[in-house]
């Protein structure tokens, strides 16, 4: 198998940072409120988005009570290190989960993106499909991943109705049971994500013909639980969606990191679907700081503490736990638990990351 060379990884390192810069960016802003200019303009986005479903959604009764509906878990991913120690580790969590009291998770499947197998095709049920074409990525990785999704669902054989859409920075904590319906898919509600803010450019994609520009729900393809016929139908939207959005200057240059997010998003809006808003479906430590009734921990944030239990995000920690110091390998076993006065959250997290790590045959830092 051919090693990963070191302008790759230099590669994927400012990716990354570029990545986390823009996201600081805008929770920073979000966080701060900077003024009430901002909080009308969010304050206004979420009452038009009102109509797209309140984010509090409870599973109607009939489909609690009915038989079980199981949901195929995938997860798209490369075969950089960055990716693989973290699929590992929410593979680790899906297992633990899978058959407990509650759970409705099928099969699971890493769709690996890379074109070629790598070392653990036998540790994680995984998919091999091809990469997008030399070049047409752009740089932008995540482009990838609606054309995975494409071909592992007309290539696999896949027995379950529903799939979950998830991403390998995703930790399950509690067993999910299906929140979809048969004619709703479950998504997460993205602050950050604001069609209406966006209609001029999301109009060159999304016809006024169409209908409202609040047919766009605000959220990404994950975390999602859909009905498998659906998602054949917006997969190959989706891909050419966020391939035109990236070929537009201006939607490139405004949606950034999240441009994919606006992608699916959008490609559902084409084909008439709408999601449930979840808020329970995920929490993303630092800035959600109970665990409630949260199904996944999603550590796509840096965890930056002074000893005093003090968050200071933007600047590094006394204390950290940010998923970018392990962009060249595996993080070790046995990490230190963060200082008193932590949110639990932050606190499960670490914890989880230890068990799993712990509990993985042949973990090794760095690799």
């Amino acid at each position: 198998m051919a090693r990963v060379t070191f302008p790759v990884l230099v590669f994927l390192a400012v990716a990354a940072f570029v990545a986390t810069y823009n996201t600081i960016t805008m929770i920073n802003r979000y966080h701060r409120g900077e003024g009430e200019g901002e909080v009308g303009l969010r304050r206004e986005a979420d009452e038009e988005n009102l109509s797209a479903f309140d984010p509090l959604i409870k599973m109607p009764e009939e489909v609690r009570r009915g038989p079980k509906r199981l949901f195929h878990v995938a997860v798209t991913a490369n075969d950089s290190p960055y990716n693989r120690w973290q699929c590992r580790i929410m593979y680790y969590w899906y297992k633990k989960f899978k058959d407990a009291p509650g759970s409705e998770m099928g099969g699971f499947t890493r769709v690996l993106h890379s074109g070629k197998p790598d070392n653990f095709m036998d540790e994680i049920p995984t998919f091999v499909v091809d990469p997008l074409p030399e070049g047409q990525d752009r740089g932008y990785i995540v482009l990838n991943r609606p054309w995975a999704f494409v071909q592992w669902l007309r290539k696999a054989n896949i027995t379950e109705d529903y799939i979950m859409m998830a991403e390998p920075d995703h930790v399950f904590i509690r067993p999910v049971p299906n929140l979809a319906t048969e004619e709703m898919p479950a998504a997460f509600k993205f602050f950050y994500i604001v069609p209406t803010e966006n209609e001029e450019i999301l109009r060159k994609f999304f016809p006024k013909e169409k209908g409202p520009i609040t047919n766009i729900d605000p959220i990404g393809n994950s975390p999602v639980i859909i009905k498998k016929s659906q998602l054949e139908k917006i997969a190959p939207t989706w891909s050419d969606v966020s391939i035109s959005m990236k070929d537009d200057p201006v939607a490139d240059k405004t949606f950034g990191w999240v441009l994919e997010m606006y992608g699916y998003a959008t490609a559902s809006a084409l084909h008439g679907i709408k999601h449930m808003l979840v808020n329970d479906f995920m929490l993303q430590p630092p800035w959600d700081t109970d665990l409630g009734e949260k199904y996944i921990i999603h550590y796509t944030y840096g965890c930056d503490y002074n000893m005093k239990g003090e968050l200071t995000y933007g600047k590094i920690g006394e204390w950290r736990f940010d998923k970018r110091s392990y962009t060249t390998g595996a993080p070790p076993k046995n990490m230190s638990l963060p200082p008193p006065g932590v949110p639990e959250t932050v606190i499960t997290l670490v914890k989880a990351v230890n068990e799993a790590t712990a509990n993985i045959p042949g973990w090794q830092e760095g690799a």
